[in-house]
């Protein structure tokens, strides 16, 4: 089989790790036959059309900043081609916050993490992080992503996310109604999903905050099998 391409787009905001977190799968890729291309802070590679007809799978790290409109074009353009698009939390469910052509190619975008109480809140990102559970839906039980795992629990941020139907979610989280909260039922919002665009694939698993998150089992499992099921065979 002919070596496979991978891109590796990974900066905007600092406090998701852009760099550590995607250094953690480079190393997997390799060992499944991609050359890996690394381009920090920049999507002006996506305007590249003849680089990115070539490209299997982009892993994009990108938390909100912006891109330009034929950046997208060519990122939307390369993935209903073939191109996966594959990423984690902020990285890929909140980036390129004013460009809904974005949001429509990924299937979900980050609202918001509803933290601890606010007498607990002591003005640091540690006030979002909060004890829940993604629940693996039936459809994750054959999934080649999710087979095999079972219902786990994190302690940290928990997306609330606007999404569509056509997304095929593999694993939800729900936020409960807590006496301080605005909302008057539990809110259920998808933890992992995949989307087919195209003859492109998607992958998106929202947890994913920092590499410590990244690195729980059940998460890395996760990433690891989406960013391979998202790659374009050859």
């Amino acid at each position: 089989m002919a070596e496979r391409s991978a891109l590796v787009v990974r900066g905007g905001w600092d406090g998701h790790h852009p760099v550590e977190a995607t250094d953690l799968f480079v190393p997997h890729l390799r060992e499944h036959g991609f050359d890996v291309r690394v381009v920090e802070d920049s999507t002006a590679v996506y305007a590249e059309a003849d680089y990115m007809a070539g490209v299997d799978l982009v892993l994009q790290c990108m938390t909100m900043t912006s891109i330009e409109a034929d950046e997208l074009a060519g990122l939307r353009a390369a993935v209903a081609r073939g191109t996966g698009f594959a990423g984690w939390h902020g990285g890929i469910a909140d980036s390129y916050r004013a460009s809904s052509d974005y949001l429509q190619l990924v299937g979900g975008q980050f609202a918001c993490h509803p933290g601890k109480a606010p007498e607990e809140r002591q003005g640091g990102p540690q006030d979002n992080y909060v004890p829940y559970r993604v629940e693996m839906l039936p459809a994750a039980a054959d999934h080649p992503v999710t087979a095999g795992i079972e219902d786990f629990d994190l302690v940290t941020e928990q997306y609330w996310v606007l999404t569509d139907d056509y997304c095929d979610v593999l694993a939800t989280t729900t936020q409960a109604v807590r006496p301080w909260d605005e909302w008057h039922r539990p809110v259920t919002s998808p933890a992992v999903w995949t989307r087919q665009w195209g003859d492109g694939r998607v992958f998106v698993c929202t947890p994913g905050h920092d590499p410590d998150v990244l690195r729980q089992p059940a998460v890395r499992t996760i990433v690891e099998r989406g960013l391979l099921w998202a790659a374009r065979e050859r």
